[in-house]
């Protein structure tokens, strides 16, 4: 009994350890992927755009929603990263992701952090608090776009 419980533990540690890269079938499922992921995440991130920058008002309830639903798919594209997906295309992502991963890696965490400021305020509802934060998201976002994004 101890060896097949032994037996289940290292089979499973060994599936949870298996790259991101095994996730997808084809390069092409990982860029469909992340490409999903990052419009759900903009999509969202915009109707909050829209009310900060005036041209909806603000409410809110829907502030702190949609912030929630960016910050969580902040965390999810990162997985379709994965090598042989990059592209020369606008919005494709620049070779330099896989040579300078650790940079990458580094921009998108502080993306992800500034994305959880930016609920964090929603849930308070203070707009001015609310518009602060997306700046700074913002920029977060643009400083990964510059760096790494094909323009």
């Amino acid at each position: 009994m101890k060896r097949q419980l032994v037996a289940v533990v290292v089979a499973l540690g060994t599936l949870a350890s298996l790259p991101a890269a095994a996730q997808f079938q084809k390069p092409e499922d990982a860029v469909k992927y992340r490409k999903a992921a990052f419009q759900v995440m903009a999509m969202h991130f915009g109707r909050i755009g829209a009310m900060v920058s005036g041209k909806a008002p603000f409410d809110a309830a829907a502030a702190a929603s949609n912030a929630e639903v960016a910050a969580f798919m902040s965390k999810l594209p990162y997985a379709g990263f994965v090598d042989g997906t990059s592209g020369t295309e606008k919005g494709s992502p620049k070779p330099i992701v896989w040579t300078e991963r650790a940079k990458f890696d580094e921009d998108a965490k502080k993306m992800q952090d500034e994305m959880a400021k930016l609920a964090a305020a929603a849930k308070g509802g203070n707009a001015d608090q609310v518009k602060a934060a997306f700046g700074n998201t913002a920029g977060a976002c643009k400083n990964c776009h510059d760096h790494f994004r094909v323009q």
